[in-house]
């Protein structure tokens, strides 16, 4: 499922005009955006939680030459599982 997909379904589940939903997902999109660049964790209960953590600095390999190189410190989104999320996707393939 890629961005229009999920727009279509908000159509059609909620009945609501396609310009719309385009914009809300793009506006929920952009709030958790902006909350992570501010160092903020996003919490969806029972969906999961986004939040920015630090990766330190390291040293690496170039796979083609195998030159030493200094990787820098970066921060780096994540995203955890909530249960109700994790459940849902245990429960494929099982029979009901």
């Amino acid at each position: 499922m890629n961005k229009s997909d999920l727009i279509e379904v908000i159509v059609e589940s909620a009945g609501i005009p396609k310009n719309i939903a385009g914009k809300t997902l793009d506006k929920i999109l952009q709030s958790i955006t902006h909350a992570l660049k501010k160092g903020e964790d996003v919490a969806l209960i029972g969906f999961g939680t986004f939040k920015v953590n630090e990766r330190k600095a390291r040293t690496g390999r170039n796979p083609k030459t195998g030159e030493v190189l200094q990787i820098p410190a970066s921060n780096v989104a994540s995203f955890k599982v909530g249960k109700g999320l994790k459940d849902a996707v245990q429960s494929l393939g099982q029979k009901e």
